[in-house]
């Protein structure tokens, strides 16, 4: 079952927040509103005060929840294997098998800093990969386009990253629909209550490791994992901020109807849901949209706008924005844009 994690806990969390991510940079350019009519999201009820909000924010956690499907109340020991492990010049390279649940095991790579005890325990990120055939391979730089190796970029700035493996190449020659129908038979509701609970799983791994500070960690995703990304950090309240990249962050920018993610039920007239919703169950905690005005770009503003308000009340506004470049479906390129996603990274995680 979901177990709401709100109330005094939620509180405290603010107040933690509050205290541990400073001042800081406040970075105003990633709020800066684009030119032209961008069209209309819902506002958000219940932002006149913190009470009202967290009454709100229960409500909105508790029906996507329920949308969703279930996730595990209980879980399993992760079981931790380490099949391979790789020296290499600024890092180690560790492929992992543990546990999802009591018959399914996944894998993923974990990347470590070469030690350093004057900077130890380390912030980590949850590094999820985009579709691609490679899955976890791209993001730790062996395989694919040099804009999805981030998890090669981050262990580089001394982050702990974990990249696990997609459920939807969990079984050789499956294709998305099969793989789908899979989880679904299984008992997942979505493909999407699967997938949160694979990143939550690699959190805990992230958790056990000596190396980890388990108050900074981190989630980041492009496309599928952009997707991914943006509902782990909604609903583990664990994660510090989250990176969301070309996911569409809008339903009906990208095919968030797919059994693999949302499915069929959002295409509904009476759906009238949309992720600014869900995108709100992250405040106060740090949010960015990143886009190449593919699925994500100018037109991810308003959920932003609408979800400012969840931010102020906290005095956070900072921690929420949007950082738009030219490169289509990617993360940015090496350059400005990058590093200024790097940066509010690094401010978000007390770096």
């Amino acid at each position: 079952m979901w177990q709401y994690r709100g109330g005094m806990k939620f509180v405290v969390m603010t107040i933690m927040l509050a205290s541990t991510m400073g001042a800081g940079p406040t970075f105003p350019e990633l709020r800066a509103k684009p030119a032209g009519d961008l069209g209309p999201v819902a506002p958000l009820g219940g932002t006149e005060n913190r009470q009202a909000w967290e009454t709100q924010r229960a409500e909105l956690r508790r029906a996507w929840a329920q949308m969703i499907g279930p996730l595990p109340g209980q879980r399993v020991a992760l079981n931790t294997e380490v099949v391979s492990r790789e020296e290499l010049d600024d890092h180690t390279r560790l492929l992992l098998r543990y546990s999802i649940d009591a018959k399914t095991r996944t894998e993923a790579y974990l990347l470590l800093p070469k030690a350093d005890e004057k900077v130890a325990p380390r912030p980590a990120m949850v590094c999820l990969h985009p579709t691609s055939k490679a899955t976890y391979r791209t993001v730790i730089g062996l395989e694919g386009r040099e804009t999805n190796h981030y998890a090669l970029q981050l262990v580089r700035r001394g982050y702990v990253c974990i990249a696990p493996r997609n459920f939807l190449w969990e079984v050789d020659g499956q294709t998305w629909q099969q793989a789908a129908d899979r989880v679904i038979a299984d008992g997942w509701k979505t493909g999407m209550a699967r997938m949160i609970f694979d990143a939550i799983r690699a959190t805990d791994v992230l958790i056990e490791r000596p190396e980890v500070d388990a108050k900074r960690i981190g989630t980041i995703g492009h496309s599928l994992g952009g997707k991914e990304a943006l509902y782990h950090a909604a609903f583990d309240d664990r994660i510090r901020a989250a990176i969301s990249c070309e996911g569409g962050v809008g339903l009906t920018f990208s095919n968030w109807e797919a059994d693999w993610y949302l499915g069929k039920q959002i295409q509904s007239p009476t759906f009238g849901r949309d992720n600014q919703e869900v995108m709100s169950l992250i405040a106060p905690r740090a949010l960015l949209v990143v886009g190449g005005e593919q699925f994500d770009g100018a037109q991810s503003w308003p959920f932003i706008e609408a979800c400012l308000p969840a931010w102020r009340l906290y005095g956070a506004e900072d921690r929420l924005g949007l950082l738009r470049h030219d490169g289509k479906h990617n993360l940015p390129a090496p350059g400005a844009k990058r590093e200024l996603m790097w940066k509010w990274l690094d401010a978000q995680m007390g770096r």
